[in-house]
């Protein structure tokens, strides 16, 4: 078993409720000393240690997991790609700045962001051919980093839900008739098809007349489509005062992403809704993840019950933690959430050797792949091409291909590992981050030359791999 040492989150902790060491000492009942060693990571925590915390401050033992520490290593080490090319910092420098003071770490990532934005931006900004400067992230990027940072769990908000769903007694197969009548009993909504110039060019799939008490559903929506929003329109009702809350914990109101965030979290309170928490997590334990099977079962689509699934990590009652993303066939990333230590790159587009482009080659079929990272951690991947349309003949639609993917430590309670060799390496795909920030220098699919390292030009020779480095860094 391997040892945890921790001492940075346990100082914090401590910090935060204003304790002394000896009072920290006192209520785990260790000496003043010892505290201080395991503060310094001079000594492990202890299993009764980490037991009396969870105990005395409702601290969930994976806080002191070293899960956090790889994605936020991750995330320094893309932010700041140029130093270590230049061999200012090295991985384990962040790696270790990381562990031992998180919060440093954190100041130093962002600190790196704001200088690639503005780098950007004073880009733009003397280019010729474009005198606009470069625009700031999007409302919509910031309302992603919203849920990845919360690990795609709003724990009040679940809770909330799932009592909703136990009072109006929501279960598979009768979901529509109870929510049509909590929302026709509590508060006098009127539901019909939707209608109008939108309606008819199935542009808008709802509509909430407020006026007239009015709820407009498109006829195109299929059942679980219809229960979502219906779903979404309860919790704007009955959560309203939550959403602010929650929302202007990252946001100010009346901003864009204020509203954006109150609108992600309505859609989260739908989803528990419809998907109660305990329920769905013990079906799910049932079938082995099995995304079909699940979907089956609650009449809902690929997209929503995935979606689900990566938002299990309710503390003493957890699902496989797993990453969640979407993406299209030139590689946008529309949606990504992680539970996990899997990173997403955020320069570039992503692997094209991840199995989510593969999906699009057989739309309908579930593709799995053990992966492997640079950093040697290898993970699962489910992913499957969804396609929506309007419904008339000719109108365009539009494709996603949605991954799903967990630790290859968790693989084996998924249904998907069946007949897989879960131990080997060899039987990993090495993947990574994406091209401008990838480790693996030989990889025959780089799309862009490695960040920071001199590229070996010879016009006597050509290679297999199109981007050939010197041994030496420049």
């Amino acid at each position: 078993m391997s040892k945890t040492y921790a001492g940075a989150r346990l100082r914090r902790l401590r910090e935060e409720r204003a304790m002394s060491q000896a009072e920290l000492a006192r209520v785990l009942a260790i000496s003043p000393s010892y505290l201080n060693q395991m503060e310094h990571d001079s000594r492990p925590l202890t299993v009764p240690v980490l037991l009396r915390l969870t105990e005395a401050f409702g601290v969930d033992p994976g806080f002191f997991s070293e899960r956090d520490t790889g994605r936020l290593v991750a995330d320094l080490r893309e932010a700041l790609a140029a130093e270590i090319s230049a061999a200012r910092v090295t991985p384990s420098d962040l790696a270790e700045l990381a562990s031992r003071m998180p919060g440093v770490a954190q100041v130093l990532l962002d600190l790196g962001r704001r200088n690639h934005l503005l780098a950007e931006r004073l880009a733009g900004a003397t280019d010729a051919r474009d005198t606009d400067p470069v625009s700031p992230r999007s409302p919509h990027e910031e309302i992603r980093d919203f849920f990845y940072r919360r690990q795609n769990y709003l724990h009040d908000t679940d809770l909330a839900a799932e009592e909703l769903a136990r009072e109006i007694g929501i279960r598979p197969g009768d979901v529509l008739r109870v929510l049509t009548a909590r929302l026709t009993d509590r508060h006098d909504i009127r539901l019909t098809g939707a209608s109008g110039a939108h309606a008819e060019s199935g542009d808008q799939l709802h509509h909430y007349d407020e006026p007239t008490r009015t709820l407009h559903l498109s006829t195109r929506l299929r059942p679980g489509q219809r229960a979502f929003r219906m779903a979404t329109q309860l919790a704007l009702l009955e959560y309203g005062d939550e959403l602010d809350r929650l929302a202007a914990e990252d946001f100010p109101a009346g901003t864009p992403t204020h509203a954006l965030a109150r609108i992600g979290i309505a859609n989260y309170f739908a989803a528990a809704l419809i998907l109660p928490y305990t329920a769905f997590r013990t079906a799910a334990e049932e079938v082995r993840y099995d995304i079909e099977r699940l979907t089956d079962r609650y009449g809902l689509g690929y997209e929503t019950v995935c979606h689900r699934l990566s938002t299990l990590q309710r503390s003493g009652l957890r699902g496989v933690p797993f990453s969640f993303v979407r993406v299209d066939r030139a590689g946008n990333m529309s949606k990504r959430q992680s539970a996990t230590g899997f990173h997403f790159s955020r320069a570039g587009g992503t692997c094209p050797l991840w199995n989510v482009y593969e999906a699009f080659a057989a739309p309908g079929r579930i593709h799995v792949q053990v992966a492997e990272m640079p950093d040697g951690q290898r993970y699962m991947w489910t992913a499957r091409a969804i396609t929506r349309h309007r419904g008339g003949w000719g109108e365009p639609g539009k494709t996603f291909a949605i991954g799903l993917g967990c630790e290859i430590r968790h693989a084996h309670r998924l249904v998907y590992a069946d007949g897989l060799d879960l131990t080997s390496p060899s039987a990993a795909t090495p993947i990574g981050m994406g091209c401008r920030v990838c480790e693996r220098l030989h990889c025959p699919q780089r799309a862009t030359p490695p960040l920071g390292r001199e590229l070996l030009i010879d016009q006597n020779a050509t290679t297999f791999v199109p981007y050939p480095v010197a041994d030496r860094k420049p």
